[in-house]
Formats: C-alpha cells, structure tokens, sequence
C-alpha cells in the first residue's frame, strides 16, 4: 500500500521543482491503493510544492452549457477527477472563474494565476492560466492518464489559431462568484472532431525531443511535461501540418520530427 511518504519519494524521484508550478492532471485509481485515500494523495502533493504553485484543472465544460449556464465558483462540481473536487475545497485553493475550463491553485501567487480567466470567451486564451503555464515554465504532470488529457495542447492549438477549433458564435454562460455577484461572460467553445483523441500521435516525438519524459508515481505511469518545450515542439508541427490531429492515424514522418532534440 502507498502512504504519503512513499508518494513524496516518488515525486522527488520525478525530478520536479518544488518551488515552481506544476499542473496534475490524474486518475486517482491510476495510482493503487494508497493508506487514507485521495487525501493522502492531495497531502503529498501540497507538501511537496508548499514552496511553489499547485495547479489542477476544475473544469465544468461536461455540463455548464447554453441550456444551464450558470457555473458557480464556489459549488459547482469538476468533471474531470476525484482530485481536483477534493482539491478545490481544501482551505487556501483559490479557483479560477472560467466558466467551463476553470482551474485551482494553491501557493505562491495563487491568487494572480486564477484571477482573470473569465475575461477571455475561450477556453484556453494565451491570457488565462493555460497561458501562465508557459510563461512560468511549469511542469504538467500527467498521473496515469495520456496526452489524451492534456488541456495544455489545446491551449496551443488555440494561439497557433487552427481553424475549427472553435464556435464562431458565443454563448452567454454566467460566473457565480463566492460572494454571489452574476458577471457575464460571453464564451466560444470547443468543437468539431474530438481533437483531443488523436494528440498520442506526438507522444514519442515529445519525449524523443525532451520536451516529456517518464516515471511513476504509485502504480500510475506518469508523463512529465515541459510546457515551454511542448509548446514550442507542437507550435512547430502544426505550423507545418494543421491538421496533424484530424484524425487517429500515426505520424507520416515521426523520424523527421524526433531528429532535432531541444535543447
């Protein structure tokens, strides 16, 4: 059985900066057996980053939609993991007032990190936090779940500004704020193809190029991000190829793609 010590060994075996941000992406069962559960799991990690930023994604895009449009900062529950619910009601965790693609964080600058999502009508804008990512050189964690999951590669997509990506139209969607106050905030959403099921074609070219590596924690295969160097690395691809993730075939030329290691 794990315990929070040997999660805390497992991350430092990961190699990640304690003082600087990490975003996790997981699935709690991914992990095995752990003694105290999910909370022991969110215990490790604030201990291991009580120096840094801990990121994790809160997103309500499952539900929050034109027919129920309200997302409440305070109530509304995350679609994507048992981690970031439990996460987002831990004292000190500042969340985010994006309505669909919303995120918590906890630590250093937390505060900043979240405040201005809800400006932007998209869900990933090189403003929101999904851009702070790479202005901050952060670490994305993905805890027994693939590039499948990495909201990030949205996020690239959308300032390499793909097309079909997005709804022309805005829906008005409303953000609940703790203190019950309405603000509108006009969003476009993701659509078409789910694009996000063909991003394992660059799996290999990211870790040929450095820009992810491999270890563990618990029982889970965890993929370690560069989100400086993801960005850069499919920035590059998709200028050359748009439509490298419209469909689920592999790379014509991963070779090409694996050849020029970032450095």
């Amino acid at each position: 059985m794990h315990t929070q010590e040997s999660l805390l060994n497992d991350l430092k075996a990961l190699g990640l900066d304690g003082t600087g941000t990490v975003l996790v992406h997981s699935s709690m069962k991914s992990i095995g057996e752990v003694e105290g559960g999910a909370d022991t799991v969110l215990d490790a990690f604030t201990t291991y980053m009580k120096k840094g930023l801990l990121v994790l994604p809160t997103h309500t895009w499952s539900y929050i939609n034109q027919e129920q449009p309200r997302f409440e900062v305070a109530q509304s529950p995350v679609c994507v993991g048992i981690l970031p619910e439990l996460f987002r009601k831990r004292p000190g965790v500042v969340r985010s007032w994006h309505p669909t693609h919303s995120v918590a964080a906890l630590g250093r600058e937390a505060k900043a990190f979240t405040a201005e999502d809800h400006l932007f009508d998209t869900p990933c804008a090189r403003g929101s936090s999904w851009g702070k990512l790479l202005d901050r050189k952060a670490t994305i964690l993905l805890v027994g779940v693939d590039l499948k999951r990495n909201t990030f590669i949205h996020g690239v997509e959308e300032w390499v500004d793909i097309p079909g990506r997005l709804t022309d139209d805005h829906e008005m969607l409303y953000t609940i704020t703790p203190d019950g106050t309405e603000i509108s905030v006009p969003s476009r959403r993701h659509c078409g193809l789910p694009w996000s099921e063909h991003f394992w074609k660059v799996d290999e070219v990211l870790e040929a190029r450095g820009a992810m590596r491999k270890g563990k924690l618990g029982d889970a295969v965890v993929r370690v991000c560069d989100a400086a160097l993801v960005a850069e690395v499919i920035t590059e691809m998709l200028k050359e190829d748009p439509d490298l993730f419209s469909d689920n075939e592999p790379l014509k030329d991963p070779e090409r793609w694996m050849g020029s290691r970032s450095q």
